[in-house]
């Protein structure tokens, strides 16, 4: 169905009920993406991606953002904590009684079967090894010239660092026809854990009614989603000043005709990555994520040559049509080494 064409009014009927449906069975992460969005009008909010400066002129002059295979990850085992985090929710038999029970009063089987369905796909290997994530963290008014300091030290002081600022809409077509998941990390502590289903039982509870009169499909693609949010975007609550929200690629679970594949080699370790293209030249469906369009503004992190930096920086931005790129560019000035 991905190439059916919609008028707009159906486009918005069809997020409307995503963004319900979201807030049913995402609660913590639907609330969380609500305020950080609805601080801004129109409805869209700041990130950055802080990220080597080798990294940050690949983005630019290819238009394309990385995702990384979550074995690949600085800390592959923050997918691994979240998957425990549901193993406790799910493991109190009240608690797993009730989800299913309530669930099933109104959609008989989905339930079990969505669950049974997350159950084969990680004991299979295929959610580890073929889940795809980039990171950014949200971006406040007082980072604008210096960046987040915690940020730049995360990265170590061998590399030289860049955060590049970008304005992301809260919904958008080019968003839909990505067909990636955009959230934001919840970080939870192993005793949070006998909270988070009461909470969505609850939901189903009072919004039966509504769920009733919606394709049982739908609920279970909900509920399998739900596992996946819950394993992927989870992480330990040490990490929390990260403020960090993930772009999750499944292809096998949900296939994207637009993000591209690849095998390269990031720091001597040659691996498969997914690229995400903000380039509306090759693809006019994501025209709401051009490049020159989203980018707000360039960090210049701690570095031993920022002026050399800032004039390669401008001559691809400007290359890359981003308008008035000089005046997009800082320079960070906290006084750490590089």
């Amino acid at each position: 169905m991905q190439n059916e064409i919609k008028t707009p009014v159906l486009r918005e009927l069809d997020r409307a009920l995503q963004l319900k449906l979201g807030g049913i069975f995402a609660p913590l992460a639907s609330q969380k993406r609500d305020e950080w969005f609805d601080q801004t009008v129109p409805s869209s909010a700041r990130f950055a991606h802080y990220t080597s400066a080798e990294a940050a002129i690949k983005i630019i002059e290819q238009k394309r953002v990385w995702l990384r295979n979550t074995t690949c990850m600085v800390d592959y085992r923050e997918v691994q904590h979240g998957y425990n985090i549901l193993r406790k929710a799910f493991g109190d038999a009240d608690n797993l009684k009730s989800f299913i029970g309530e669930v099933e009063k109104i959609a008989p089987g989905v339930a079990t079967q969505a669950i049974s369905n997350f159950d084969g796909w990680w004991q299979s290997g295929a959610l580890l090894f073929n889940t795809f994530i980039t990171s950014v963290s949200e971006h406040d008014l007082q980072e604008d010239s210096h960046g987040r300091l915690s940020m730049w030290r995360a990265f170590g002081a061998n590399s030289t660092r860049v955060a590049i600022v970008l304005k992301i809409p809260k919904t958008s077509d080019s968003g839909d026809a990505l067909k990636l998941v955009f959230s934001p990390v919840l970080y939870l502590k192993d005793e949070d854990s006998s909270q988070i289903i009461p909470q969505v039982i609850q939901n189903v509870k009072s919004n039966s009614e509504f769920l009733k009169s919606v394709p049982y499909t739908l609920i279970q693609n909900w509920i399998f989603s739900m596992l996946v949010l819950g394993a992927t975007c989870v992480k330990h609550e040490g990490f929390r000043e990260e403020r960090e929200w993930r772009v999750v690629d499944c292809p096998q679970f949900w296939p994207s005709p637009f993000v591209e594949s690849s095998t390269e080699t990031v720091r001597g370790v040659p691996q498969i990555v997914r690229k995400i293209p903000l380039d509306s030249a090759k693809y006019p469906e994501l025209s709401d994520y051009e490049f020159g369009k989203i980018f707000e503004r360039l960090i210049i992190g701690p570095s031993l040559y920022p002026v050399a930096m800032r004039d390669a920086f401008l001559d691809a931005l400007t290359k890359a049509g981003v308008p008035d790129a000089r005046n997009k560019i800082f320079i960070s000035g906290i006084p750490i080494r590089s």
